[in-house]
């Protein structure tokens, strides 16, 4: 097959046409000087890197439905909050289909991996890892552990199922728990993650020490914040659609112009489905209505570029002959490829150009 049209990738929106062969990247040059040709079928569109979700918890599809008007933290609150319980009353089975079913979406829009904050302890990552083998969805799980104060035992299984551990946030969980977790993720070579300033602001000393691998949210950190969390050098999972249907937002345009890496996620499977089309279409539309814009490119990096770098496997962001993974053609105009990718791809066909193999997790 080939391609002609343009490149989105780590290195921009150029024009380019990019010929495969069994689903592989085989060649990749400038409109006019391709060399193979032939009789390849011909598509006239967009290649682009898989996207990533980089923050989900796909657990919480079990019970999909209206979210009660109550605050954020009555709903997600560990270990009695409304997903707790309704997690607590939903059968295993019934469980693993929701997981089953997230996954099956995820690949349907081209989704090559997740990163999934995964409560229910050690049980709960394992149901993961089951529903995740035989799609392919690579699965990065930051697992839950269930008891506080912190076990060290329980911790030391999870960390031999899961690939990190993401906790709740600064304000639910200690400074002891926090540590604990941090350097037991350390020693292990995994990664930690911390959900913070979500419903209200919290400080960066509180979510920065000991220092995460990846935040989730920030939608109600100041410039003074972010600046803080960028020259920590830390990644930030932002969730627009989850966080307005709760009445806020993080300041995209702010993250844009500070220079963080930003990563985009859909959150809650419980109350959103996990389109990373749909997130980056209303994280776009949701700026402009605000009125403080982020760039269609930096939000395009934040799906397809930002999330393989944080991953430790930069050359998946760039369409090139040997990729790692294989890239997504999108039939769209070549045109202004950032703002086609990311307001008109729900609309329009993903051409599948080979088919994933389940891959392992990242360390």
């Amino acid at each position: 097959m080939l391609v002609e049209g343009a490149i989105l990738d780590v290195e921009g929106p150029r024009p380019a046409y990019v010929l495969f062969r069994e689903g592989k990247v085989v060649e990749v040059g400038k409109p006019g000087t391709d060399s193979r040709r032939g009789r390849d079928h011909k598509v006239r569109g967009i290649v682009v890197p898989a996207p990533v979700n980089s923050h989900t918890h796909l657990g919480d599809a079990v019970s999909v439905r209206e979210p009660p008007r109550v605050p954020v933290a009555e709903l997600v609150r560990p270990p009695h909050g409304y997903k707790f319980r309704l997690l607590s009353a939903a059968s295993a089975e019934a469980k693993f289909r929701a997981l089953r079913g997230a996954f099956r979406r995820m690949a349907r829009d081209g989704v090559a991996a997740a990163v999934d904050f995964r409560e229910e302890g050690v049980e709960g990552v394992r149901v993961l890892r089951r529903a995740a083998r035989g799609t392919p969805v690579r699965t990065v799980i930051l697992g839950r552990p269930l008891a506080r104060p912190v076990d060290p035992r329980e911790l030391s299984e999870l960390l031999q199922v899961a690939d990190g551990v993401g906790l709740s946030s600064a304000l639910e969980e200690t400074e002891k728990t926090r540590t604990s977790v941090a350097r037991a993720c350390r020693a292990r070579g995994k990664r930690y993650g911390l959900h913070a300033s979500e419903a209200r602001r919290e400080l960066p000393d509180s979510y920065l020490r000991p220092r995460p691998d990846l935040l989730v949210h920030l939608a109600k950190a100041t410039e003074d914040d972010l600046l803080a969390v960028r020259d920590a050098r830390v990644s930030v999972a932002v969730c627009p659609r989850s966080n307005a249907l709760f009445g806020r937002q993080p300041d995209l345009a702010a993250m844009e112009r500070l220079g963080l890496s930003v990563l985009l996620g859909t959150d809650n499977a419980m109350f959103h489905a996990p389109s990373i089309w749909r997130e980056l279409e209303f994280a776009y539309v949701g700026t402009r209505l605000r009125q403080r814009p982020a760039s269609a490119s930096f939000l395009a990096r934040a799906a397809l570029v930002e999330p393989w770098s944080w991953l430790n496997e930069p050359a998946a962001a760039r369409v090139s002959e040997g990729m790692p993974v294989p890239p997504l053609v999108l039939r769209l105009p070549p045109e202004d490829p950032a703002y086609q990718v990311v307001t008109r791809t729900t609309e329009h066909l993903i051409v599948p150009v080979g088919s994933r193999r389940p891959g392992r997790s990242p360390p």
